[in-house]
């Protein structure tokens, strides 16, 4: 059965897609990872294909695909290459821009937009903290008001682009001794006085995707840098964040299916007592388990991907297809290691590499654990 939630058009961007991936990206995977980090080159070529402004009016020199859609394919090619490389962008495109074209005011787009598109404008969000991870409502960065803006002290962790974003969308208290309803959200931009980070944080997986500490000290923010509203930072944050989750189950399942569909093929080569080793009753059943696991999986989530696009996908929906797909794709991957045996547990094999890069997966975007707690709410438990 083939997906019946995309159209010609998408399927034409998806071809586009691959086609840039396998001229640009592909050759240099290894490089990516050898130097820790993806160019500022890739981010310009990105822009130029249009990737980076789907959300993006076009009026701003974005795609103004309004169709999530669009996002979705995307997601799904460049988790392909790697999980890197497709949290890396897609936090840029997926989870900042909406923060940029639904709450910045028109000055501020016309600021930040046409770079953003671009790629001369790397962004990241800073939501973690060192004691606030799933529980945002207790973050302690603070602002103070002072005239003509807001200053800033504290620090993030754990964030994603953190050592090379430009711009920075950022929670911090503005309402001492609140929890919710004292947030704020702030476009950071980091030639601000006050603003550093920290080293590249030496991570388990993903090593290509820089990851870093921030430090605000002292640090003014003017007033036509917030967006949004005083203090409605923990709801504007609590509606994007359906989209985030989506996206990260997209990416979920598209990695694990890639790095299944090549262990399959490994299988079919690998030699043991002079048969296949698929051909062996244990992994033809186990691999006949992890396909099907695979593509109901990636049914459930293709469906929350088209209610979203619709405008139609609940906090709820999107919370079962994140913490799902987390744990059907490292369940995938833990499998595929073992069933490249030794080679499975070497860093230059992709498999390992794949490994190691979706464990994070159950954590970030909110914990599965957090997942759970959220659907059973809506149970009423």
């Amino acid at each position: 059965m083939l997906p019946t939630i995309y159209a010609e058009e998408h399927e034409a961007f998806r071809g586009a897609v691959r086609s840039f991936l396998k001229r640009e990206v592909w050759p240099n995977a290894e490089a990516y990872v050898e130097h820790r980090g993806f160019p500022r080159e890739l981010w310009r070529r990105a822009g130029k294909q249009g990737w980076l402004g789907l959300e993006v009016p076009g009026r701003f020199g974005g795609l103004a695909a309004s169709d999530y859609r669009f996002n979705a394919v995307l997601m799904t090619e460049l988790a392909k290459v790697s999980l890197a490389l497709a949290s890396s962008l897609s936090i840029h495109y997926d989870v900042v821009a909406p923060y940029l074209v639904e709450l910045a005011t028109v000055s501020q787009q016309e600021r930040w937009l046409p770079r953003f598109v671009t790629g001369e404008l790397v962004t990241a969000i800073g939501m973690t903290e060192p004691t606030a991870g799933s529980d945002l409502a207790a973050l302690r960065t603070r602002a103070d008001r002072r005239d003509g803006g807001w200053m800033l002290n504290g620090s993030k962790t754990f964030i994603t682009n953190g050592y090379s974003a430009d711009l920075v969308v950022v929670a911090a208290r503005t309402t001492p001794g609140s929890r919710a309803e004292g947030i704020t959200l702030f476009a950071v931009e980091q030639s601000m006085p006050g603003y550093s980070r920290g080293r590249k944080l030496d991570k388990v997986g993903q090593p290509e995707a820089d990851t870093a500490e921030l430090f605000f000290t002292d640090m003014f923010v003017p007033e036509e840098n917030i967006l949004g509203a005083v203090d409605e930072g923990f709801v504007l944050m609590m509606q994007r964040l359906p989209q985030e989750r989506i996206g990260a189950a997209v990416a979920n399942i598209a990695h694990a299916r890639q790095i299944l569909d090549e262990t399959i093929e490994y299988a079919k080569q690998r030699k043991a007592f002079g048969h296949a080793i698929s051909s062996f009753q244990h992994n033809k059943f186990l691999l006949a388990e992890l396909v099907t696991r695979a593509e109901i999986t990636q049914a459930y989530v293709d469906q929350c991907v088209l209610a979203h696009s619709r405008g139609e996908l609940t906090a709820t929906e999107a919370a079962k297809a994140k913490w799902w797909s987390a744990e059907v794709q490292n369940d995938i991957l833990d499998h595929c290691v073992q069933l490249h045996g030794g080679y499975g547990y070497m860093n230059e094999q992709r498999v390992a590499r794949a490994w190691r890069d979706g464990r994070v997966t159950k954590i970030w975007a909110g914990s599965n654990e957090i997942m759970k707690e959220l659907i059973g709410r809506e149970l009423g438990l």
